[in-house]
């Protein structure tokens, strides 16, 4: 596996599927800054239809729709559909992630913990989703809300070292200081 954070604002992503599954695979993309991110859906119940509003579209997603597409999360398709969906999907050159389908992914989503900017990531590579989970969960525990100031703290300490003309080096030290001097990572 090789690790990447994708920025939504430049690659355009979708969901397809349905249910409670495809629910949670939109919400946490959008809990991401994917503000284009498309929703299909051929049942969307009253709960997808809610929380996607305008980014629904009614139906799974055809040749066309995918071509527009770099990356797509299928969830809560019976597995026929959704490998059905993955290979149509990879035609157009998209890269796929099956819910819970390791033999249908291209790549797989990591488990996260999200604090503002800071993102912590775990990833079993498929394996044990569970393991992943548990490991997210000592993280949100080890690293609280108050990660999201301290990184904003971090982000306009480094950006006035780097104004100053200090060099790569120099701005990791001040930042090892910046820490140690608050106790931070004690």
């Amino acid at each position: 596996m090789i690790p990447v954070a994708l920025d939504p604002a430049a690659l355009p992503i979708a969901v397809a599927g349905r249910g409670p599954a495809a629910l949670r695979r939109f919400l946490t993309l959008r809990s991401g800054d994917a503000r284009n991110l498309l929703l299909f859906s051929d049942r969307a119940d009253q709960d997808l239809a809610h929380s996607a509003g305008d980014a629904l579209r009614g139906f799974l997603p055809g040749r066309a729709d995918l071509a527009s597409l770099r990356a797509l999360w299928i969830a809560g398709l019976p597995d026929d559909r959704a490998a059905e969906l993955a290979a149509l999907a990879r035609s157009e050159r998209v890269l796929v992630n099956v819910e819970d389908r390791p033999a249908l992914c291209d790549f797989h989503s990591v488990a996260e913990v999200r604090h503002g900017d800071l993102m912590l990531t775990v990833s079993t590579g498929g394996a044990s989703p569970g393991l992943a989970a548990r490991i997210r969960a000592r993280l949100a525990t080890e690293y609280g809300p108050e990660w999201s100031e301290r990184l904003a703290q971090l982000r306009s300490y480094r950006a006035a070292w780097r104004q100053d003309g200090r060099n790569p080096t120099e701005v990791t030290a001040l930042t090892d200081a910046l820490l140690q001097a608050n106790g931070w990572m004690a």
